[in-house]
């Protein structure tokens, strides 16, 4: 497939996706990513008949589809975030189905426990859908796989040269320094990080390296279960809705999505700190506009570097760019060359999630109520 000419700096980045007609296996559409041939849809925005679904998170795995196709790894974690009705087939990291005489198969997207590129071939044109992914090594999860394809559909969260991210290994040791500078203040330690993934990769950083208790928000405490079902060691935590009332919490470490910051929830924590884990606090007015005490950029998705270095692994002579700053990474690629183009997502960037649960508000209360629909950064 020939390149097309380079864009030349300062020349404006032509809109909107390829036009339908070549070659497109994929196409979006006012339900989402959808592949015509087989009849199905990728991550779609409200229900359909038959969902292949890349990772659990709220905005890719939609309630009420009839049929949904997703990895063996994490089945507990999806059929928590879909309901016990949903119907899920689940298939091994590269097997592959046919649907309607499309090839499908998942690959590790490195996300969270779970998360699955998409390979979807039909004659002979391989199509990738990265969903959402990172490529350092994280023990919650399958480590992310580069697949060769002829067009490459990647997500672009963090599509910014600002974004970059230090060794993990570095931010788990400022989390636990912070934590032991709480403790021995007095203090406890709140730590806000999105309650599926992001929460256990920061307690699956900390083992071994505990300065005291370890307390969980009910939404983050039920999914610890499913993680620990699946084979995920993490440290003991308990649920701190469970505590009794006037239990001093100096020294712990509270682990809670972000939408329970600001909420009556944390009272009862005081004297405290607080703290988020994402890939938003590489910024430094980030932190001071949630009014937090210390921000640990700590991400589920790629940074500028490897989000183009993954692109140019994938071999792919087209690539089409969704989820977050799409322009720069579009404008980098074209001027380079490179195919590319940005489609339309129902969800730009990463929105915190509703706010924390009414069962969440109150002391006593039980960890089994409705999850937040909290998404990752």
């Amino acid at each position: 497939m020939p390149h097309p000419p380079r864009l030349r700096p300062g020349e404006p980045v032509p809109p909107g996706p390829p036009r339908p007609g070549r070659d497109l296996l994929l196409e979006t559409t006012e339900r989402g990513l959808y592949c015509a041939a087989g009849d199905f849809y990728v991550d779609p925005w409200m229900p359909v008949d038959r969902a292949v679904i890349t990772h659990a998170h709220g905005d890719h795995a939609h309630h009420g589809s009839n049929r949904y196709l997703c990895s063996t790894e994490g089945a507990r974690v999806r059929s928590t975030r879909l309901g016990p009705g949903a119907s899920i087939e689940s298939i091994d990291y590269g097997a592959d189905v046919s649907i309607n005489g499309v090839r499908v198969s998942l690959h590790p997207a490195g996300h969270i426990l779970g998360s699955a590129q998409v390979r979807v071939e039909h004659r002979g044109e391989v199509w990738v859908v990265s969903g959402d992914y990172k490529t350092e090594p994280d023990p919650t999860c399958t480590p992310f796989e580069v697949v060769r394809c002829h067009t490459f559909v990647t997500e672009s969260t963090f599509g910014l040269p600002i974004y970059r991210w230090s060794p993990q290994r570095e931010v788990f040791a400022e989390i636990a320094g912070w934590w032991r500078a709480n403790r021995e203040a007095g203090r406890a330690s709140v730590l806000f990080a999105y309650a599926l993934g992001k929460a256990q990769r920061v307690l699956a950083g900390l083992l071994g390296a505990e300065s005291g208790e370890i307390f969980t928000h009910g939404a983050v405490e039920r999914l610890n279960r499913d993680y620990r079902r699946g084979g995920i060691a993490l440290p003991p935590t308990g649920y701190a809705g469970s505590e009794p009332r006037g239990r001093d919490w100096a020294g712990t470490l509270i682990v809670a999505p972000p939408s329970a910051a600001g909420s009556p929830w944390l009272r009862k924590f005081a004297p405290l700190s607080t703290a988020f884990a994402s890939g938003w606090m590489r910024i430094r007015g980030a932190r001071r506009r949630r009014s937090l005490d210390r921000g640990f950029p700590l991400s589920d998705h790629v940074d500028w570097p490897s989000l183009l270095a993954t692109i140019d692994a994938t071999g792919a002579e087209r690539v089409l760019v969704t989820h977050g700053y799409r322009e720069p990474v579009v404008r980098w690629l074209l001027e380079r060359g490179i195919e590319a183009h940005a489609i339309a997502s129902r969800w730009e960037g990463e929105p915190e999630g509703e706010p924390a649960g009414e069962e969440e508000a109150h002391e006593g209360t039980s960890a089994g109520g409705d999850l937040e629909t909290e998404e990752s950064a």
